[in-house]
């Protein structure tokens, strides 16, 4: 589990071994956290460019299968300093496929993104609609699905690729903490617990029903069985595939959250109002077709209360 000291990766982990599996982390801590590594999971501190390293876990822990999560994910950063992302998130990637191929490992699911559709034309968006990233974030994870197809003809390499917007919510033990914090649902909940001032809502007059932007929102713990169910399913023979993963609804507006959010909390949530973001859709939707036909994802945890609600109670217990 690379990147296994991070948010997803750390509840990806707790659901692995709660179902009988055996894992080990490997990060840098570098943006994980040592104490977000789950207990009874081997950890190994190691950078994603130490190839060496990577094929000597591989080989001494006789692992079978990766689940790559490790990356960096900020769009606004990516922009400002592409170098960084083509680093960590393509000559990274590579040197973990490397790796693999030289440790005989032919497993891989990769915990990708929707980012790479960009602007896409229409919603939801299905995994046949064109990949036109509008970022060095969603370019960088697209360059490394298109690796894996060619690692997949040379050598043999299975793998499947799942693309999502918006994972939240959070398990009894594992929630998110970013410095600094850029989803909206920790950022409205920081907010209701006095850790901020207010939420700014960029732009309220978006072609929506409320005026704000819609989102898919995704709970962890239903992002995670995906990534697992995956890679069961390459370990039963199931071929190379990508697939999308959604709220399987049609999205909810920051208005939305927000609301929730005070729902849940019992809080006042102050806002501001600020401009549109420059490169903001109305709404990004992706559509979960795919995977609950060929694979039978059933996520369990659509509603945003109970996404909402989760994180809450991890913020309370995690101040």
């Amino acid at each position: 589990m690379t990147g296994g000291a991070g948010y997803i990766g750390s509840v990806v982990t707790e659901e692995l071994l709660r179902g009988g599996d055996q894992a080990l982390v490997y990060d840098s801590l570098y943006k994980g956290h040592r104490e977000a590594v789950v207990e009874g999971a081997t950890f190994v501190k190691g950078d994603l460019l130490d190839t060496a390293l990577l094929r000597e876990t591989l080989v001494q822990h006789k692992i079978e299968a990766v689940v790559h999560m490790a990356a960096d994910s900020l769009v606004g950063e990516s922009v400002k300093v592409p170098a960084k992302y083509y680093r960590n998130n393509v000559l990274g990637g590579l040197s973990l496929l490397d790796a693999m191929r030289e440790a005989d490992v032919k497993v891989l699911v990769f915990s990708s993104t929707a980012a790479v559709y960009g602007e896409p034309a229409k919603q939801p968006i299905e995994e046949s609609d064109p990949t036109q990233p509008t970022n060095p974030y969603g370019e960088t994870k697209l360059a490394f699905e298109r690796a894996l197809r060619w690692y997949d003809g040379a050598h043999g390499l299975k793998y499947v690729s799942l693309r999502y917007f918006n994972a939240a919510g959070a398990t009894g033990r594992s929630g998110e903490r970013h410095d600094p914090e850029t989803h909206l649902i920790p950022i409205v909940l920081q907010a209701a617990a006095g850790l901020r001032p207010d939420v700014t809502v960029f732009g309220d007059d978006y072609p929506t029903p409320d005026g704000t932007c819609v989102r898919d929102y995704i709970h962890v713990v239903d992002l995670a069985q995906a990534h697992i169910l995956a890679l069961h399913a390459l370990a039963t023979g199931h071929p190379s595939s990508i697939y999308n993963l959604g709220c399987g609804g049609e999205g909810y507006s920051v208005k939305q959250v927000i609301d929730c959010a005070r729902r849940v909390t019992g809080r006042e949530i102050p806002v501001t109002k600020g401009p549109r973001r420059a490169g903001d859709p109305a709404v990004l939707i992706a559509s979960s077709a795919r995977i609950m036909r060929e694979l039978g994802w059933k996520p369990t945890q659509q509603k945003l209360d109970s996404i909402v609600e989760s994180a809450w109670r991890w913020m309370q217990r995690n101040r």
